[in-house]
């Protein structure tokens, strides 16, 4: 493993380990952030799509706590939940295999 893709791995753990402890999540994007471009073209597409699932994660999770009184508000938590989690096993694969994200810039997966 190099260094380079070690921080883009820690980035992911972060957010996941942010599903417990959600400060750790505001660590990943700092991270993310102040490596975005400097590195190989590859890991720039992880780093972007890390600082992308983010902030996508906090507008959905926003969305679904301002409608949690409508009920709708609950399932849309939930599929946040699992959207990020999916996002984060996905990117993680791809930095694992040493392969740029193929869509960095998508909403979904």
């Amino acid at each position: 493993m190099n260094d380079d893709s070690f921080t883009a791995k820690l980035v992911y753990i972060l957010y996941l380990v942010s599903l417990v402890f959600g400060i750790t999540g505001l660590v990943g994007l700092v991270i993310a952030y102040i490596n975005k471009g400097d590195g190989s073209s590859w890991l720039d597409s992880h780093y972007r799509f890390q600082i992308r699932t983010f902030w996508i994660g906090l507008l959905y999770s926003i969305i679904g706590g301002l409608t949690v009184i409508l009920l709708i508000g609950y399932v849309i938590l939930l599929f946040t939940l699992i959207w990020f989690i999916v996002r984060c096993v996905v990117g993680y694969k791809y930095l694992n295999r040493n392969q740029a994200y193929p869509a960095p810039a998508s909403w979904l997966f």
